[in-house]
């Protein structure tokens, strides 16, 4: 999710082993945290948090006044969700992830290992307890203890055939080869998003790829576009978005092949929020939001022209992480 702006801005990183290599540094307080980079904001039901740069994790009752958060890493956190309004989990790199069970305030440590050169992309929880963290290169952990352990997997079901073949002769013929191939050889998963009734994931080199059995097994969908995707999103009608690099825009309806929404803004998408009324949002780099509503795409630019990571809808106002810290505008009626 994200993945090109992160690695032009900080060395990229890692997700993890449970281990934990070396105690890290606690986030500095700053007096402007809401004015650094932001990656990920979440409306908890109570308070909004918005994550991103040097592990600052802010918080807000109000969308106007912002505190930060007790968090301790210095990391860049990538992402964030929560489990209800009280627990909640943050990933980023340096194989980081971070839990509060005070909505926000608090962190704790959960993992952390320096030594693996990937970033976490996406966090996602399904109940309190079973969640799942991806990123670069088929990074793919689960845990059913709420993150006190993070089980490693390899979704060998999401390669393609020569390559699943490849990698049986090379675990017979080279086992300490399998592994080093299994470390790179998927693509960058950017994004897992629930629906009522699976799991997506989205991420580079086209891949979309679903579970219908929370996250036991996984299946690759049908190619329909080479570049990378980072954002996902579907209603209760079945309607489904899947947007990403360049400005690639797809979306069906329920039972329908993905058809290409026309676009002649190349802003790359970096997520997707409903905003109402069956109309979406599509938040994208340099300043650009696209309005999608009736199979109709219309742009907006913000005047600043930065990175728009996230958004929510909150008090009728649209609440930004951005490149450049929180941005807040008021929705059209």
């Amino acid at each position: 999710m994200k993945y090109m702006l992160y690695a032009g801005l900080a060395a990229v990183a890692s997700l993890s082993t449970h281990s934990i290599a070396a105690e890290p540094l606690a986030a500095i307080v700053a007096t402007k945290a809401d004015k650094t980079l932001l990656t990920d904001i979440e409306y908890t039901g109570k308070q909004l948090v918005a994550v991103g740069k040097h592990g600052t994790i802010i918080t807000s009752s109000n969308a106007k006044n912002w505190q930060q958060a007790s968090v301790p890493t210095q990391v860049l956190l990538t992402a964030v969700t929560f489990s209800g309004s009280e627990l909640g989990w943050a990933c980023g790199h340096d194989a980081t992830i971070i839990h509060t069970n005070d909505g926000g305030a608090n962190w704790q440590l959960q993992q952390v290992d320096t030594q693996l050169d990937k970033p976490c992309l996406d966090i996602l929880f399904t109940s309190e307890l079973h969640g799942f963290a991806v990123g670069a290169y088929g990074m793919f952990y689960e845990t059913s203890d709420g993150g006190k352990y993070w089980q490693k997997r390899f979704l060998d079901s999401l390669l393609f055939a020569d390559d699943r073949d490849y990698l049986n002769d090379l675990k017979r013929s080279d086992p300490q080869g399998y592994e080093a191939e299994t470390a790179s050889i998927l693509p960058h998963f950017n994004r897992i998003v629930a629906t009522k009734d699976k799991l997506m994931l989205v991420g580079e080199m086209g891949l979309l790829a679903h579970s219908t059995d929370n996250g036991k097994t996984w299946q690759r969908d049908e190619e329909i576009y080479q570049g990378s995707f980072f954002a996902y999103a579907n209603d209760e009608q079945g309607q489904e978005i899947v947007a990403g690099l360049r400005g690639n825009i797809f979306s069906r309806q329920l039972g329908e092949q993905w058809q290409p929404i026309s676009n002649n803004k190349t802003a790359t998408i970096n997520s997707i929020i409903a905003s109402g009324n069956n109309q979406w949002l599509l938040l994208a780099n340099s300043g650009v939001i696209f309005h999608y509503k009736n199979n109709q795409l219309t742009i907006e630019q913000l005047a600043d022209g930065k990175a728009v990571l996230d958004a929510v809808i909150f008090e009728n106002k649209l609440v930004m992480a951005s490149e450049n810290g929180i941005k807040v505008k008021g929705m059209a009626p």
